[in-house]
């Protein structure tokens, strides 16, 4: 049997998975552990010079300087050569991890919400600059996780990896398939993943029901589309396809051609996320729902009908990828993240909102605060003339409520996030929608409309 060689790099997946589905609280201790892996299994290079059978002291003596200390405290700088001098920073960013530090940063600001100031800070600790009590701790971690097996007092060498995401520089070549792969957009449920993926006593306890609306007769449609697109990601070069497309709004079928980014599951079904042209030629950016999709075929670059858009992209070599999007959506609530951004501002009935929406996470945007910065923010975002009758509108409104504001991804009624307005309709009448303007002046109108259907 081979040897055991762990050449992952610490990209969001692989962190959580180590942090335990907690990736802010444990974002350091996820970066120890994947430095931990290396000097256990890496290749000749990381990996240290270990018996069988191993304690921590066996693994100290191995990783650390002859001269770190063996005590209870946190080593002090004693040799700038020793690993435990060496920062956050200087262990992920190398030219043998190769990973773009501006990058890797922006991907941990958008999934765990970590002020900027915040992260640079734990960039610049010393990552090993900690208690013996806190590396024994990260020994039984990597015991529980699966990494380690720990028998009569001492840590043994897996025979197989667990189960993970795969993060090594050239995916593509991975042979391993783990549950952990798919990218769950909350890292909570990555830790419910991990810790319940498996039956307990022979018997299944976790389950996780998702509405799915696409019809059944086109579920097998739906599959060979997705095989093919995990077919052409597979290639070196992606390429380029043309879409026949069943467009709800053009109520017909558009021809687009886009370069395929990544597939999402959101609003009960399952969507391309692409750039190029959209259905109304308005974006560069567009969702496909796949079961609307009628034909897939795949292009050349030199094709001369690609949008322009594209063909600049591709020569300048900066195609998007699916980072670009899961930091746009980070960013401002929606999944539609090419649409633009506007300010919405919600007054909720008091009680109703201290039962079912205080403490509760919507979005990183969405954030209680006063009736007084209500004021301020019409004021200085909203133009004239809504912005004088927003404000007497207020003006009836108690300060006892409680009123909230988030980032939306809104250009007008034709154009907004059903799944957003979805979510608001549920809320009614305990909701008051603010601004934007014509998004409340649409639901003004709804609530006209239905109190006509039930008046008689």
């Amino acid at each position: 049997m081979s040897e055991l060689v762990f050449q992952d790099i610490p990209d969001v997946e692989l962190l959580q998975c180590l942090g335990r589905g907690y990736l802010k609280q444990n974002l350091l201790r996820a970066i120890r552990l994947w430095v931990w892996l290396r000097s256990l299994y890496g290749d000749n290079q990381d990996r240290v010079v270990l018996d069988d059978s191993f304690s921590y002291a066996d693994w100290r003596n191995a990783f650390f300087s002859s001269t770190h200390p063996k005590g209870e405290e946190i080593p002090a700088i004693h040799d700038s050569h020793c690993p435990c001098a060496k920062t956050v920073a200087e262990w992920l960013f190398s030219e043998k991890t190769g990973i773009v530090a501006a990058h890797w940063q922006k991907l941990i600001l958008a999934h765990t919400g970590m002020a900027e100031s915040e992260l640079d800070t734990l960039l610049q600790r010393r990552l090993f600059g900690v208690t013996r009590r806190s590396l024994q701790a990260d020994l039984e971690t990597l015991a529980k996780l699966g990494w380690l097996v720990y028998k009569y007092e001492k840590y043994y060498r897996v025979c197989e990896f667990p189960l993970h995401p795969i993060t090594t520089k050239d995916r593509a070549s991975a042979t391993q398939v783990g549950a952990y792969e798919l990218s769950f957009m909350h890292e909570d449920l990555v830790g419910f993943a991990e810790n319940h993926s498996q039956k307990i006593n022979g018997v299944q306890r976790f389950f996780l029901k998702l509405d799915y609306v696409i019809p059944r007769s086109t579920l097998d449609m739906v599959d060979d589309w997705q095989e093919q697109l995990k077919q052409l990601w597979a290639k070196t070069s992606v390429p380029p396809i043309k879409l026949t497309y069943t467009s709800a709004r053009l109520e017909g079928n558009v021809n687009c051609i886009v370069y395929p980014v990544c597939i999402y599951y959101v609003q009960r079904a399952v969507y391309l996320c692409a750039y190029g042209e959209s259905p109304q030629k308005d974006t560069n950016w567009y969702n496909f729902r796949l079961d609307r999709i009628r034909s897939l075929v795949a292009l050349e670059w030199t094709d001369p009908r690609l949008p322009s858009n594209l063909q600049q992209q591709y020569q300048q070599k900066s195609l998007p990828n699916p980072d670009d999007i899961a930091l746009e959506m980070s960013k401002v609530w929606g999944f539609d993240f090419y649409l633009p951004s506007q300010l919405m501002l919600l007054r909720f009935d008091r009680e109703f909102c201290d039962r079912y929406i205080k403490g509760t996470e919507r979005h990183d945007t969405f954030e209680e605060i006063s009736y007084q910065q209500v004021q301020r923010l019409i004021q200085g975002e909203i133009k004239q003339p809504q912005q004088q009758t927003l404000l007497k509108i207020l003006a009836k409104r108690s300060p006892k409520d409680a009123y909230y504001q988030a980032r939306i991804r809104y250009q007008d009624n034709e154009h907004r996030d059903n799944n957003l307005v979805m979510r608001l309709r549920a809320w009614q009448p305990k909701v008051e929608v603010l601004t934007p303007w014509d998004l409340r002046q649409s639901f003004a109108a709804d609530a006209a409309t239905q109190f006509m259907l039930y008046q008689n």
